[in-house]
């Protein structure tokens, strides 16, 4: 989805007012690695799924209104999740929440809340139940083919029953359900912080979805139908 000039602008702008802000990551769970872990990434603005050692790393910009968002979890997000699942991908998720301002309330902000929360819970959860990669990539499906664009999107409710079609415990799910603030994170200033990453990747054709590889630095043509499975074969 390509950006309009003015919110490019306007975003950086904000990029500009918010130089210096920085994220602090505290926690103590500890995952079980006999399947690919869910994290936040180390600027605390991204939710990593996958392996930290996984042979290729990729960062994928979404914005939970963008419809070719959706049209990109739906060509491509089994073969992601197979990947991951397999220990050869990790994926750094980045949403974005652009497409809030002046159509909808909330909506996209309220997903990103969401995705978070599906890391936030293991900092909090006495019982050690730990949402997975694998199980996140199914969430992020889950969610982008229930779009509701220019709507007021999911309810809590809504997005706690794709938690749970996906596999995530229900911990994750119940405070999915019950909207709670995701912890260690402030959505708006991840929204910030990718949207400028967002920019450094591709200042002229600035949208989303955009993937990026992490190892060769360089932004990925997903127009190739086949652009994952010959990236993981040259891996």
């Amino acid at each position: 989805m390509r950006l309009p000039r003015a919110v490019v602008a306007a975003a950086a702008a904000v990029l500009l007012a918010a130089a210096g802000c920085t994220t602090e990551v505290t926690g103590t769970a500890v995952q079980d690695l006999r399947q690919p872990p869910l994290g936040l990434s180390e600027d605390g603005s991204g939710i990593v799924a996958g392996y930290p050692d996984a042979p290729v790393q990729l960062e994928v910009y979404t914005e939970p209104q963008c419809t070719h968002c959706a049209d990109f979890q739906a060509e491509f997000g089994d073969d992601i999740h197979r990947y991951i699942n397999l220990g050869q991908l990790a994926v750094t998720y980045r949403p974005l929440t652009f497409l809030d301002e002046g159509y909808t309330d909330g909506h996209s902000a309220r997903v990103a809340n969401a995705m978070f929360l599906a890391v936030g819970v293991p900092a909090e959860a006495a019982d050690g139940d730990f949402a997975t990669g694998p199980e996140f990539q199914r969430f992020v499906q889950e969610l982008w083919a229930n779009q509701d664009p220019g709507g007021p999107g999911p309810s809590d409710a809504d997005m706690a029953d794709m938690a749970k079609a996906a596999g995530m415990p229900d911990d994750v799910a119940a405070q999915i359900g019950d909207g709670e603030v995701a912890p260690n994170v402030d959505i708006a200033e991840a929204a910030i912080f990718n949207y400028g990453a967002l920019i450094g990747v591709d200042p002229i054709t600035t949208g989303t979805p955009t993937v990026y590889d992490l190892d060769m630095q360089e932004k990925i043509n997903i127009q190739d139908d086949d652009w994952l499975d010959t990236l993981m074969s040259s891996a």
